[in-house]
Formats: structure tokens, C-alpha cells, sequence
């Protein structure tokens, strides 16, 4: 047996001294379609593990709903080779949502497949009302404690991060999935739940950071999200207008700011 969010698979090693069978232990990715109140809306490929959690942030960061109340009921069903994640929203919601009428087919690391407009793409930036700055040293502490809460990746080894770092450092709540978006999700989600409060906390990630990535760590109140790779120039764009902090290249005792510089501090 595996933990959630894992399988195992045959597999042949060759090499110059021959081959060998392995039991290897993989990333399990599957269709979830995400179905708001019998219509269904999206269908994503992500690990199946949290996927309460990540109903819920996925329906506060693409703003279906504008507050976790408004959720009312969320149901994980497996239906044949797939999932449905059942959710029961407010019915005001539900009639903005069948107004935009579009349609979802997400493949792995994919957070705009199906949109239908570049107005429903490039949506309005989200400003965060976080305030503060972040340190330079609380980034390397939540960077460097990171791996050791990735507990599906250190099975599969493919596996992305989304953690919630409070002002000092401390790593909050990790969520994981084959997908960088549907992680970030995940974490939103978990937020909802969690009791406490987000004041001066920020995001990190174990990818590189587009500028959806940016815009839901806005929606989640962030002062920041610092990412282990490479950004895009949209994501900086999107980064100063929502006035979060963009760090990337978090990395070896080094890092690089790239939108609102102002928000980190040594």
C-alpha cells in the first residue's frame, strides 16, 4: 500500500550491466470534475488527495464564489475512471457562473485550457490587502522546511508544493498535486477551513510562477509569493498591480525580487 496521491507501477531499468524489473512508486493523476450545484463546470487533471480542499480554493481563487460561506456542501464521488467533486453554492453564484459559460478541460500544469475569451483570461487583478513586508531570512526558513512536508513527493518524486508561511517563517499548511495550479488551489481551500489569521503571510512554491499563480496567491491575502524557479514577465506584470511581491530563484542562500521590492527586507 501507498499513501494518498501515490501508485505503484512495473517498471524495466536498462542499463550497460544488464536490466532489472522495479516496483516503482508514481504520481497518480486523474480526471476531477468539479460540479457546481448538478452542472458540471470543470474538468481538471490532479492528484487525488484534499480534493475538498481544493474545490473549495479553486471556486474562492476563480472567484465562483466570493466567500468560503457561500460554499454550502462539498461531495468527493468516483464515477468510473474519474472523480466528481460535488459542490452546493449559493444560487446567486451559480447564476454568475452559468453566465460566463465556459468550459474547463485542464491537463497537468495547465490553468487556462478552455477559457473562451481573453477578457475571461486576463481577468481583472485581484489587489491583496495584505500589508507589511516580508524578511529576507523568513523565506529561506519556509524554502528550506518545504521538502520535509512534502510527504507525496518524497514517494513519487512528482509532485508540486503550495505552502501558507506566516510572517516568521513558520510553514502553516502544505497542500500537493502533479499540477502547480491545483496545488496552489488545494491551499486555498485549506485556508478557508483553518482557523487563525493570515495577516503578513505569504506563499512559496515548488515551481516556476505564471501569472494565474500570482493572481490567486492575491486572492489569498498574500504579501508575497516566492517560487524555487523562474518567472513570467506576466506574472511580474500581474505582481505589481496587485501588489504582492514576486520572489523567484529561491535557491542556495539567494534570491531575486521582481515586482514590488519595497515588501522584503533583509
Amino acid at each position: 500500500m501507498t499513501e494518498a496521491g501515490s501508485v505503484r507501477r512495473p517498471a524495466r531499468r536498462l542499463t550497460a550491466a544488464g536490466d532489472e524489473m522495479l516496483d516503482e512508486i508514481v504520481a497518480e493523476e486523474v480526471a476531477v470534475a468539479l460540479v457546481y450545484n448538478g452542472i458540471s463546470h470543470a474538468v481538471m487533471m490532479a492528484t487525488p488527495c484534499d480534493l475538498e480542499d481544493f474545490a473549495r480554493g479553486f471556486s474562492l481563487t476563480e472567484r465562483i464564489v466570493d466567500k468560503a460561506s457561500e460554499i454550502y456542501d462539498v461531495e468527493v464521488e468516483p464515477v468510473g475512471r474519474g472523480i466528481e467533486v460535488r459542490l452546493k453554492i449559493a444560487n446567486q453564484r451559480m447564476a454568475g457562473l452559468q453566465e460566463r459559460r465556459r468550459s474547463l478541460a485542464g491537463r497537468t500544469g495547465c490553468g487556462l485550457c478552455g477559457v473562451d475569451s481573453l477578457e475571461a483570461a486576463l481577468r481583472p487583478v485581484p489587489v491583496s490587502q495584505a500589508s507589511g513586508t516580508v524578511s529576507r531570512a523568513a523565506i529561506a526558513q519556509a524554502m528550506a522546511s518545504l521538502p520535509g512536508q512534502q510527504r507525496i513527493n518524497k514517494l513519487n518524486g512528482a509532485t508540486h508544493a503550495a505552502g501558507w508561511v506566516a510572517a516568521d517563517g513558520t510553514l502553516v499548511l502544505v497542500r500537493e498535486d502533479v499540477g502547480r495550479h491545483n496545488a496552489l488551489d488545494k491551499l486555498g481551500g485549506a485556508l478557508a477551513k483553518a482557523a487563525g489569521t493570515r495577516e503578513g503571510g505569504f506563499v512559496v512554491v515548488t515551481s516556476r510562477c505564471s501569472y494565474e499563480m500570482v493572481q490567486k496567491a492575491a486572492s489569498l491575502g498574500a504579501v508575497a509569493i516566492a517560487a524555487v524557479s523562474a518567472p513570467t514577465s506576466l506574472a511580474i506584470e500581474t505582481a505589481e498591480q496587485a501588489g504582492i511581491a514576486l520572489v523567484a530563484f529561491v535557491r542556495d542562500g539567494r534570491l531575486t525580487v521582481y515586482a514590488n521590492a519595497q515588501r522584503i527586507v533583509s
